[in-house]
């Protein structure tokens, strides 16, 4: 663990290199609704199961995006970013007439000034596929080739799956996401397959003209709990399974040492399908973790239950502020983990952006999440100043929205949105953002 850094809050944040993409993120099924206009998603049976979701909504609205695109890409215009990163949902494209709607925004974006950025798997899967089977992989590739043949001649920068490490932990290890398996350790072929599917990806995104391609996985350091050996050991582990795991196959081409015999299928072959080269590497970052060994019994944490039979342990992180969700707000944690990325993987770490960066906060005048995006976006200029590589980053998220198991209860945007009228109304957040990007220019 680093000390933390002196804050430079009120201070002018320092300039980023000419040509940094300055971003905002959001997702398909967390903003779109419409849900009646495309095919079902395995979200959408996950949350039609009862106790899933803490308010106990849907997504069958959302912030009504679909509708309101238009509006919405004002607002992007207004906020003065460069590119938009947005999700692309299977399930719509499936649908009869669902890339219009997609064409649409990506035209609306160009001619607002704004880079698209789409991400093509969100974690929406189509209802009936299974990332367990290995076909799902192939038939992702397949839906790849039709978004890139649609769109290729506007979309510049593509971005192939988003956190197959919380997709598999949260969706098929603890079953606290869709599609709600609770497979601990049997789960590591969906993490095996959706790797599989972004080497697919890269290869039909290149095959179409695609020339700036990444994927967006979610890092973030892992601090034990003490030195004591089993604690140490514990957290080992468990940066393997969130950070190594997922990282290691795309930018070394190899699974950590005694992953790959776990993993189904001719191992060899697909990771060389699954380390297919990368023009940039994404990274999502909201907090570290601090690890211990198991405790012997289940531990509530973040709003999972961690199940007393894994050998590890999650534990607060302690005298630091956390957000509206409980996350601890450690930006130096930020410039740490870049710059163990540069030293772990060298040469073979392509230019960084993050993919995604931000936090939960109550209110309109939001000082919280300006206080995390300003100390945040410090810690990455500390890291360009160590001499990483970094091209952009994109704050999540432009506007509230459905936030997964926990419904509307977290308001990560920095756009207020009244779910009941649709009125969006900028934050403070908002305003702020804005005056960082015209000071950058």
């Amino acid at each position: 663990m680093i000390p933390p850094m002196a804050t430079d809050a009120g201070n002018p944040i320092p300039r980023f290199p000419a040509g940094f993409l300055w971003g905002v993120s959001t997702s398909a099924h967390q903003i779109e609704g419409a849900v009646e206009e495309r095919e079902p998603s395995v979200w959408d049976a996950f949350t039609d199961g009862p106790g899933r979701v803490k308010d106990g909504s849907t997504a069958a609205v959302a912030c009504d995006h679909y509708h309101r695109y238009r509006e919405d890409v004002a607002l992007l215009a207004g906020l003065g970013v460069d590119a938009y990163r947005f999700s692309i949902s299977w399930p719509r494209v499936r649908s009869t007439g669902g890339l219009d709607f997609y064409d649409r925004l990506v035209d609306e974006l160009c001619a607002a000034g704004v880079r698209p950025v789409p991400t093509l798997f969100h974690w929406d899967l189509p209802l009936g596929m299974d990332w367990l089977e290995r076909d799902t992989a192939a038939r992702f590739a397949e839906y790849v080739s039709v978004v890139a043949d649609r769109l290729g001649d506007r979309v510049q920068k593509w971005i192939t799956i988003n956190e197959p490490a919380e997709h598999t932990l949260l969706g098929h290890a603890l079953g606290a996401h869709a599609p709600g398996k609770q497979l601990l350790f049997d789960a590591l072929p969906a993490a095996h397959h959706q790797l599989l599917a972004h080497g697919l990806a890269v290869q039909a995104l290149r095959a179409s003209g695609a020339g700036d391609i990444g994927i967006a996985n979610s890092h973030g350091p892992t601090w034990p709990a003490s030195q004591e050996q089993a604690d140490v050991e514990a957290a080992d582990f468990y940066d393997l399974l969130l950070n190594r795991l997922f990282a290691d196959p795309v930018l070394r081409g190899e699974y950590p040492e005694g992953i790959g015999e776990l993993m189904p299928g001719d191992v060899a072959a697909d990771l060389k399908v699954i380390g297919e080269p990368l023009d940039f590497y994404g990274i999502n970052f909201y907090a570290p973790t601090r690890v211990g060994a198991p405790l012997g019994a289940d531990i509530e944490f973040g709003g999972l239950t961690i199940p007393a039979e894994l050998p590890f342990s999650v534990r607060e992180i302690e005298d630091v502020p956390v957000t509206g969700f409980g996350w601890p707000v450690v930006p130096e944690a930020l410039t740490e983990l870049l710059t163990g990325f540069r030293e772990r993987y060298g040469d073979r770490l392509p230019p960084v952006v993050i993919t995604e960066n931000g936090c939960s906060y109550e209110g309109i005048h939001d000082r919280a999440r300006i206080a995390y995006l300003d100390g945040h976006i410090r810690a990455l200029h500390h890291a360009v100043e160590a001499g990483v590589d970094v091209r952009g980053y994109f704050v999540w998220s432009l506007m509230d929205n459905f936030e997964w198991a926990e419904g509307y209860a977290q308001r990560f945007g920095l756009v207020h949105v009244d779910f009941r009228t649709q009125k969006r109304t900028p934050k403070d957040s908002y305003g702020w953002y804005r005056e960082l990007l015209r000071a950058q220019r």
